[in-house]
C-alpha cells in the first residue's frame, strides 16, 4: 500500500447517487484504488471528471468574430435555406451555412504552431470548467493549399503535445473528408486541406495509433454524410479496428443537410446511416438534431451516443433535440463544447435544459419522473455518455478507473445550506460563478485553488498566437 495515496471526501459522486464520507485510494498509475486509510480530506463534494465528446479546437481562437450580420454574398448556398426564416424579397439571413464562410476563412491561416498554442489554452479552459477528457474532431490535416505536411501527421500531434502539455486526456479523432456535398462536388479551394483519399487516410490512422497510451486514444471520424461518400464510408469501416474504436460523425445538423440527403439518397441521414451501417455503441453521432420520432427510437435502441453541443446548436442557429422522447426511449446522451463560444459543461447541460423548456413551456423536462433531479440526470446521462464516446474508461469513481475528479468550492455561497438532494441542481442552475475549485487527471492535480499548474506560460503564447492570425 506504499504507493496508494489516500483521500477522503464529505460526498463523491458514484453511478447510483452520492455516497457520504467517502475514502479512496490513487495508486502509483493514476488510477483509482482501495483506500487504506482515510487520508486527505479534499472537499466536501466530489464528481468525476466530465468528457467533452466533440471539439473543433480551433475555432476557439474565432469565437465572437462571426456575430455580424454577414453580406448577400456570404448567404447560405442555394437550397440550405430554411423556409421558416426565409423572408421573401429580403437577402438571405445568416446561418449556419454563412457561418461556415467564416470559420473556413479564419482556419486558412492556422499552421501546427498556431494549432498547439489555441489547443493548449482551450484544454487549460476546460480543465478549469470540469472536463478532464476531450474528443478532439480534428480535420485541419494539410496547408492551406492542400499540401501535405512532412510528415502527414503534423497538425494531429500538435493536438497531442497540446494536450499533454495541459493535462488533459485525449481521444483523437481524424476526420475523413472527400467531397463538398451530397452530389459528390470537388472539395472547394478552402476545403482542400481538410481532404484525403481513403488510403490516405487509413495510413493517417495507423500512424496516429503507434502513439496511443494512456490518455490518448484514436477513433474514426467521418465528417458527415454529405463529405464521405457511401462507398468510402464502408471501406473505411471495414478496415476500422474491432475493438471498441470510437466512431464519430456529424449528422443532421441542419435542415439543409436533410434535405439534401432526401433529394439525393432517398432517406433521411439518421435514416439512412442506421439503415447502411452496422451504428451500435461505438458510434457517437454529433448533433442528430433533426430527428423524426422513428428515427428518435432507432437511434436510441442502436446503443449509439447522441453527441449533443447546446451552446453552439443555439449559436448557430441550428435547432433543438427531441430529448424528452429519445430519454424514454432509453437513449445515451454526452455533451461537447464543438465550436468553443462556452467552455463549460455546465452550460452545455443548462441549456440543453432551458431550451426544452423554451420550445415546449414546461419546466424540469429532463427529469423523467416525480421527484427525479434534472442535474442528477444530465450529470449522470452525460458522464456516461462522454465516456461511451471516447473509448476511455473515464466517469466513475472506482477502483480501477483513471483517477479523475473535481472537487466543487463548498466555500461559495451558491452551494450554502444545499445537501445530497440539491448540490448538483444548485452547480447547473445557481449562477454563473465557477465552482469547479480543483481538477485532478490521471492522478495528478491540474488545476488547484481555480488555477492551472501551467496557466500563465499557455495564455501568453496564446495571446501571441492569436495576435499573429490578426495580422495575416
Amino acid at each position: 500500500m506504499a504507493d496508494i495515496r489516500n483521500f477522503r471526501a464529505g460526498s463523491a459522486w458514484q453511478a447510483d447517487g452520492w455516497a457520504q464520507d467517502a475514502t479512496f485510494g490513487i495508486d502509483a498509475g493514476g488510477r483509482f484504488a482501495a483506500a487504506g486509510e482515510r487520508g486527505e480530506t479534499i472537499g466536501r463534494w466530489v464528481l468525476p471528471g466530465m468528457p467533452n465528446l466533440h471539439s473543433h479546437a480551433f475555432q476557439r481562437a474565432m469565437a465572437g468574430l462571426a456575430e455580424r450580420r454577414g453580406e448577400p454574398s456570404i448567404a447560405p448556398a442555394p437550397g440550405h435555406e430554411d423556409p421558416k426564416t426565409a423572408i421573401p424579397g429580403r437577402a438571405p439571413q445568416d446561418s449556419f451555412w454563412s457561418w461556415r464562410e467564416t470559420m473556413y476563412a479564419f482556419a486558412s491561416a492556422i499552421g501546427p504552431d498556431e494549432l498547439k498554442a489555441i489547443a493548449a489554452q482551450l484544454y487549460v479552459e476546460m480543465l478549469k470548467a470540469g472536463y478532464t477528457q476531450v474528443c478532439e474532431f480534428h480535420y485541419l490535416h494539410h496547408r492551406p493549399d492542400g499540401t501535405p505536411y512532412a510528415p502527414a501527421e503534423t497538425m494531429s500531434l500538435a493536438l497531442v503535445e497540446a494536450a499533454r502539455e495541459a493535462g488533459i486526456a485525449l481521444t483523437l479523432l481524424p476526420v475523413l473528408y472527400m467531397s463538398g456535398g451530397f452530389d459528390g462536388r470537388p472539395l472547394s479551394a478552402r476545403q482542400r486541406r481538410f481532404g484525403h483519399a481513403v488510403d490516405a487516410y487509413l495510413r493517417l490512422l495507423e500512424t496516429l495509433r503507434a502513439h496511443e497510451g494512456d490518455g490518448l486514444r484514436t477513433g474514426v471520424a467521418l465528417h458527415s454524410l454529405r463529405a464521405v461518400p457511401g462507398a468510402a464510408l464502408r471501406e473505411v469501416l471495414a478496415a476500422a479496428p474491432a475493438r471498441d474504436c470510437p466512431i464519430h460523425i456529424h449528422i443532421a445538423e441542419q435542415v439543409g443537410e436533410v434535405q439534401d440527403c432526401l433529394a439525393t439518397r432517398g432517406a433521411r441521414p439518421v435514416e439512412w446511416l442506421l439503415d447502411h451501417a452496422a451504428v451500435d455503441a461505438r458510434w457517437c453521432l454529433v448533433h442528430a438534431t433533426h430527428l423524426t420520432a422513428d428515427e428518435t427510437a432507432r437511434l436510441a435502441r442502436s446503443g449509439a451516443v447522441a453527441g449533443l453541443c447546446p451552446v453552439t446548436e443555439a449559436n448557430l442557429g441550428d435547432g433543438l433535440f427531441p430529448l424528452a422522447d429519445y430519454l424514454d426511449a432509453g437513449g445515451t446522451l454526452g455533451i461537447g463544447s464543438d465550436s468553443h463560444i462556452s467552455v463549460s459543461p455546465v452550460e452545455e447541460l443548462r441549456w440543453l435544459e432551458y431550451g426544452q423548456r423554451l420550445a415546449t413551456r414546461h419546466r424540469n423536462v429532463a427529469a423523467r419522473h416525480p421527484g427525479d433531479s434534472v442535474g442528477e440526470t444530465l450529470w449522470r446521462a452525460a458522464l456516461r455518455g462522454g465516456a461511451q464516446a471516447s473509448g476511455l474508461p473515464v466517469g466513475e469513481l472506482r477502483p480501477g478507473a483513471r483517477a479523475d475528479l473535481l472537487v466543487l468550492d463548498d466555500e461559495s455561497p451558491l452551494l450554502a445550506a444545499r445537501d445530497e438532494r440539491s448540490v448538483l441542481d444548485s452547480f447547473l442552475f445557481a449562477g454563473n460563478t465557477p465552482l469547479v475549485r480543483h481538477v485532478m487527471r490521471g492522478g495528478q492535480w491540474v488545476v488547484r485553488d481555480f488555477r492551472h499548474r501551467d496557466e500563465a506560460r499557455i495564455a501568453a503564447r496564446y495571446r501571441q498566437a492569436v495576435a499573429t492570425l490578426a495580422r495575416s
